[in-house]
């Protein structure tokens, strides 16, 4: 018997090595747009404070606001606006969501490296995507079947390219959906012909961005509203936030905090 007790103190002991004790822990759940922003922070603060865990997940802006709403996520990462109805479900569900602007962003479109095509005007990028034009030899390029990629539906990405770029319009049904912005930026890198869309952090020199109406996505195009595409990103709680909620939300709007979002490729608040 005091063998079996001093063996159950050692085991405690060792799980008290493993599985440390925080004195809070959050998770932030959402956008796939707002993720890199949200993981740097969250390293960065932890960083800081040794006593505090914070778990990121991505999954998509709607799946975040459903996980806020149903209680199982302290913030939602959120690439669009809340809807009325996830507002109208809050209320049902006795919550009180409060909005948090935590960046900006550009939605970049983009094509495949080898494509010839340098520009487009909105107009264009619409009939792209809701079908009325299928191949780049209709808008100054190669005789070449465009194959249109899109984020998925649950995408705050989805939403916000939706309404303006596309006026609402219904995207073409026969579009490959994408479940993150990576996701998209791969598949048009690697697809001849292909067109995507992806938040200014998703740029690379492996896909091509296209001036839209003349204008460059850019941090100065976003910042002085010239870019046709732009919006903000939003981190969203029940209520105004308390503890660790509202130092990470702070944290996030400070100077360093938004030096953060400037490393990631996103245009922080001025």
């Amino acid at each position: 018997m005091k063998v079996f007790r001093k063996l159950l103190v050692v085991t405690i002991a060792l799980l008290g090595v493993v599985s440390p004790c925080y004195a809070e822990k959050i998770v932030l759940e959402g956008s796939t747009t707002v993720l890199p922003i949200a993981q740097k922070v969250a390293e960065v603060y932890m960083q800081k404070d040794n006593n505090a865990y914070i778990s990121v997940r991505g999954g998509g802006s709607g799946v975040g606001i459903a996980s806020l709403i149903d209680g199982t996520c302290d913030i939602a990462d959120s690439s669009r606006s809340i809807k009325d109805t996830e507002l109208d479900n809050a209320v049902t569900r006795g919550k009180s969501i409060k909005a948090h602007v935590i960046a900006m962003d550009g939605i970049a479109v983009i094509v495949n490296s080898a494509n010839k095509v340098n520009a487009l005007s909105k107009k264009q990028v619409k009939d792209i995507y809701t079908g009325k034009i299928s191949n780049w030899s209709q808008v100054g390029g190669d005789y070449q079947k465009i194959v249109v990629v899109s984020r998925d539906t649950s995408s705050g990405t989805f939403e916000a390219f939706g309404e303006l770029a596309l006026d609402k319009q219904k995207i073409r049904p026969d579009a490959v959906m994408q479940a993150s912005n990576q996701a998209v930026a791969s598949t048009v890198a690697r697809t001849p012909g292909a067109i995507g869309y992806v938040g200014l952090g998703f740029l690379s020199d492996e896909v091509k961005a296209l001036e839209i109406d003349g204008v460059m996505p850019s941090k100065e195009t976003v910042l002085n509203s010239k870019y046709p595409i732009g919006r903000p990103l939003f981190m969203y709680t029940n209520g105004e936030p308390k503890g660790l909620a509202k130092e990470i939300i702070d944290f996030i709007k400070s100077p360093e905090g938004q030096k953060l979002v400037d490393e990631e490729g996103f245009v922080a608040l001025k």
